[in-house]
C-alpha cells in the first residue's frame, strides 16, 4: 500500500484516495486558516496554476492541531479557500497529522526528512511533501515558501 492508496475524505465528506494523482508530482500540505503562514494560501495556488498543465498539484489538508488556527467547519474553510485565496487545488478533510489520532497519510510522511534532518511530528501549519511519480517524497519546512527556488526546482525536476 501506497500513500495514494490510503483512504482519505474529501473536504464535503465524500470517501477518496489520492490515487488520482499517483502518477504526477503531488505536494501535500496541512494547511489552516487563521495561521501567520496562512498567506502561503497565495503561492500554493500560484504551483497549482504554473504546474496543473504538465499534471502536478497541491493537495491541502487543513489541521487544528497547531493552537487551533483551523476551527472552521469544512464549509468555512472551503468558503475562506476559496474567497480570499482563489483556491483550486483540492482540499481534503480535516485531520490530525501528529499524536494518537495522526491520519495514516502522516504516519507515512513524517518518515521522510527535510533538508535539516528533521523527521518526526508535522512542527506547524503548511509543512510540506512532495512526492514523485517514483514515490519518493521530499519534505520542506513550514517556513519554505511555495515560491522558494529550492521547492520550485524539486517541482521541476519531478515533472521531467
Amino acid at each position: 500500500m501506497t500513500i495514494f492508496d490510503i483512504p482519505v475524505k474529501t473536504l464535503s465528506g465524500e470517501e477518496s484516495s489520492l490515487a488520482a494523482y499517483a502518477q504526477n508530482p503531488v505536494l501535500i500540505v496541512n494547511v489552516a486558516s487563521k495561521c501567520g503562514l496562512t498567506p502561503q494560501y497565495e503561492g500554493l495556488e500560484k504551483l497549482q496554476k504554473n504546474y496543473a498543465a504538465r499534471g502536478f498539484t497541491v493537495v491541502g489538508f487543513p489541521c487544528n492541531q497547531f493552537m487551533g488556527q483551523e476551527p472552521g467547519t469544512a464549509e468555512e474553510i472551503q468558503t475562506f479557500c476559496s474567497t480570499t485565496y482563489g483556491v483550486t487545488f483540492p482540499l481534503f478533510e480535516k485531520i490530525d497529522v501528529n499524536g494518537e489520532n495522526q491520519h495514516p497519510i502522516y504516519a507515512e510522511l513524517t518518515k521522510s526528512a527535510d533538508a535539516e534532518g528533521h523527521t518526526g511530528e508535522i512542527r506547524w501549519n503548511f509543512e510540506k511533501f512532495l512526492i514523485s511519480p517514483d514515490g519518493s517524497i521530499r519534505r520542506f519546512a513550514p517556513q519554505v515558501e511555495p515560491e522558494d527556488p529550492i521547492l520550485v526546482a524539486a517541482i521541476e525536476a519531478a515533472l521531467s
